[in-house]
């Protein structure tokens, strides 16, 4: 105990940074979303016919995105939110280049109603690894 008394700000700074880990994909938990891997990505748009939003700037889209995504870049969609509308009780695939921006899309949509939104785990650079197909 006289350690920990004597360190405590190793035990505060060991604090600070679970937190850090831990409190996005705690939220997205308490919140219902959920960080599918590749394989359930795809098998959520072949089988549930899933919309694919790609949350990248425009012109990383460019280089190439999931075929058939739909381009919302993060800090524009709560002012887009009616482009999508019709997809407000279906799956919705978020991707971007790592995960990042989709998280917190995802935040976004389910705070408007958006019942099953979905985050692709390692964005499209995963997409990529796993050798599936791109658009440009």
């Amino acid at each position: 105990m006289q350690f920990v008394i004597n360190n405590w700000y190793l035990f505060l700074a060991i604090a600070v940074f679970a937190y850090l880990l831990l409190a996005g994909p705690v939220m997205q938990a308490v919140r219902g979303i959920k960080t599918l891997t590749v394989a359930e990505a795809v098998r959520l748009m072949n089988q549930e016919g899933a919309l694919v939003l790609d949350v990248r700037e425009p012109d990383e889209f460019r280089t190439g995105h999931i075929p058939h995504a739909i381009n919302i870049p993060v800090g524009t969609l709560p002012g887009r939110l009616k482009e999508i509308e019709k997809y407000k009780d279906k799956p919705i695939l978020l991707n971007c280049r790592t995960s990042q921006r989709s998280a917190r899309a995802a935040l976004m949509l389910r705070k408007q109603g958006y019942t099953t939104a979905h985050i692709l785990g390692g964005g499209i650079l995963a997409w990529e690894k796993d050798n599936l197909p791109t658009e440009k």
